[in-house]
């Protein structure tokens, strides 16, 4: 196969705005898209090394999947290494748990499906997942274990089909998508049926380069089309980028724009147009060839910030691991991803027994997380487990949930669905609910109140004068003072710290 550097080049276009996206800079709302791209691409050079190999009677199975495995297996299993200990330290039990779930759907290549079953794509918990970017990278391997098998039933009984197959493909798996943008989107936005277009699209561009030669030259004979149709690509991809954000349906038709925009550059770019050379240049090819590794360290970098963080993180602190994400990336390629993609290097059996060995090393971890409900005792160093903290963190913790049976003085504890006002205390907290919906109707409030239970944590209220309590007692560090301190009515709320 013909070396394209600006393939590698469209591979920078992609992923630099998928981690802009990521970080959050609005001018990249539609970042999101650069998968789309990598899934086009994919699609083309999968097809375009099959095809040639079988052509030349020199396609193995066996040959496939290990050179799969050298491609994505060691610079995965090095991200999933060294983010164990952040995950240890950082984590809490529930984020903990999550984390090895995703563990062991990374190492079987089902993450995709995982996080479509926890939830959607938008949502601001998904922000938290180090490796919730790890599902376009299982939709590809479910696609290297299905698509070379079709090849190989399709050239044995119907080649002259494959063609027609794809594009038959292609149409019934968007019009799927353009069905489930509407009617279930997350499942639409994870899985392979919803994707399978897109990679069709590369795969009918590899197909229709290799076998249709002469209608290809006449295409591209015209230097005028080439340069218009590959800046059309271009600039397509770099409208998606800036026009779209999480409101548009999505995969859908809107799709189309930055996947044609991919195809065109594939058909009609080369070192010959401006757009070719423009994706040939150092830089971009550059970053083209550590794209892999770059996707895969910036989301634990954002994440493990975000869990870091009270509040979300600056856009400069972003900024800078976005930038780190570049040197990490060549790290991995340097020293991970070339030697193990050298078959001198490292043998065959040898790279399978790793991806046996690492898989299984991280599905025991996984395992193991998930069944001690994310490491729930590990302990600080006062010797307070994690467990116990989070339980301290939840919603109505120490409080009584929804106000059931309790003395509120406003009608309800929620005045809305999304309330921005959290009141939270005794009686006295009670009485500023109503003060604030008369001075403010539309106040979106929550309360989280009960009689004589003040807002602190670990303090259990004795409602009744069950001990005599000396003054001296009374005025000790140990005590919290009364929230209502009537002596006549005998009715003390002594807080002891437990």
């Amino acid at each position: 196969m013909k070396y394209r550097a600006e393939i590698d080049g469209l591979r920078a276009v992609a992923v630099i705005p998928v981690i802009l996206f990521h970080a959050g800079f609005e001018y990249f709302s539609g970042g999101f898209v650069g998968v789309d791209v990598f899934f086009v691409i994919s699609g083309y050079l999968i097809t375009t090394i099959i095809l040639s190999e079988k052509d030349l009677g020199t396609f193995s199975l066996i040959n496939f999947y290990e050179r799969r495995a050298r491609r994505i297996l060691p610079p995965l299993f090095l991200v999933m290494l060294v983010s164990l200990p952040f995950a240890w330290v950082w984590l809490l039990p529930s984020d903990m748990k999550d984390f090895s779930q995703s563990l062991i759907a990374v190492s079987t290549y089902v993450s995709n499906i995982l996080f479509w079953r926890q939830t959607g794509y938008w949502g601001a918990a998904n922000e938290l997942k180090p490796f919730l970017h790890t599902w376009s990278l299982a939709v590809e391997e479910q696609y290297y274990i299905i698509f070379p098998l079709f090849l190989m039933l399709m050239w044995r009984f119907r080649k002259r089909w494959i063609f027609s197959a794809f594009l038959v493909i292609a149409a019934a798996s968007l019009a799927i998508a353009q069905w489930g943008a509407y009617n279930k989107p997350t499942a639409n936005f994870f899985l392979l049926p919803t994707r399978g277009w897109e990679l069709a699209i590369g795969a009918s561009i590899a197909f229709y380069l290799l076998y249709r030669k002469q209608t290809v030259r006449t295409l591209l004979s015209h230097r005028f089309i080439n340069e218009v149709l590959g800046l059309v690509g271009l600039l397509m991809i770099g409208y998606a980028i800036y026009a779209f954000d999480e409101t548009v349906p999505f995969p859908s038709f809107y799709a189309l724009v930055p996947t044609i925009g991919a195809g065109l550059i594939i058909l009609f770019t080369s070192s010959q147009t401006l757009v070719g050379r423009l994706l040939g240049t150092k830089l971009l090819v550059g970053i083209g060839l550590i794209s892999y590794s770059t996707y895969l360290w910036h989301q634990p970098l954002f994440a493990f910030a975000r869990h870091r963080s009270l509040a979300e993180p600056s856009g400069l602190l972003f900024a800078v691991l976005a930038a780190l994400s570049f040197p990490l990336a060549y790290l991995s390629w340097r020293y991970i991803e070339r030697p193990f993609r050298k078959k001198g290097g490292v043998s065959r059996q040898t790279i399978f027994v790793f991806a046996i060995i690492g898989s299984v090393v991280f599905i025991v971890i996984g395992l193991a997380g998930h069944m001690t409900n994310g490491f729930g005792g590990r302990t600080t160093k006062n010797g307070i487990t994690l467990q116990s903290i989070e339980e301290k963190l939840k919603v109505n913790h120490g409080l009584n949930n929804g106000c059931e049976g309790t003395f509120t003085l406003s009608p309800n504890c929620r005045t809305s669905d999304e309330p921005e006002i959290v009141i939270w205390g005794d009686s006295f907290a009670m009485h500023l609910v109503k003060g604030i919906m008369a001075s403010n109707p539309d106040a979106r409030i929550i309360q989280m109140t009960k009689s004589v239970c003040g807002p602190f944590f670990d303090i259990a209220p004795i409602v009744e004068p069950t001990y005599t309590v000396s003054w001296a007692q009374w005025t000790s560090p140990a005590l919290v003072d009364t929230f209502d301190s009537t002596i006549t009515n005998k009715r003390r709320c002594v807080y002891v710290q437990s």
